[in-house]
């Protein structure tokens, strides 16, 4: 019988995910279906997602109420940020900040809070995977069906360069879109 091949951990090991940072999340539509919206080339229509002039994703019905989500997330958590995002077609990119008061700053290219404390000093639950859950949960109440994929991937922002540098990224997916490694012709079917 054939041996699976084993899977890569998707977290940290040892790692306290409720604890006050910055993190890169990207979640996934399963297999990579685009449901959210198209990448257009050109002038941007109304309730479009606007990041440069001649790159914009036009939000589907779908794609809007993701977007509606992580607005709602960071409104009914006050521990919970979304300082960056963008819905892709089929994959959404956000940086969501932990804290207290749900802003970090900079000390010497350590994220800390607003009070100077260490991002990590810990906060209450929940944790990232709880956040992330009940957000997925949320929007496939709202839709009547599943979209996502099983897991999503994660980073722990480790200093301002780093989180500067992703938040370039999130910004200008839309004009990388056709070489991005979501695009559907970047990987094969199986």
């Amino acid at each position: 019988m054939r041996e699976l091949p084993k899977r890569k951990p998707n977290r940290l090991a040892e790692y306290d995910y409720s604890k006050n940072g910055a993190y890169f999340v990207t979640i996934c539509t399963k297999d990579r279906t685009e449901l959210f919206g198209s990448v257009i080339i050109g002038t941007p229509n109304v309730g479009a997602v606007v990041n440069r002039p001649n790159a914009f994703v036009e939000l589907s019905e779908i794609g809007k109420r993701v977007e509606n989500e992580i607005h709602t997330m960071q409104s009914i958590r006050k521990n919970i940020t979304v300082d960056q995002y963008i819905v892709m077609p089929n994959h959404v990119h956000m940086i969501i900040v932990v804290a207290e008061n749900g802003r970090l700053s900079t000390d010497n290219g350590r994220l800390t809070n607003d009070n100077g404390r260490l991002t990590t000093a810990p906060t209450t639950r929940p944790s990232l995977s709880e956040i992330i859950r009940l957000w997925k949960r949320a929007i496939s109440k709202q839709i009547g069906f599943s979209p996502w994929q099983k897991s999503y991937h994660d980073r722990v922002i480790r200093n301002e360069k780093e989180y500067i540098r992703i938040a370039e990224y999130i910004e200008h997916n839309p004009e990388t879109w056709d070489k991005d490694r979501f695009h559907p012709s970047s990987h094969n079917p199986m």
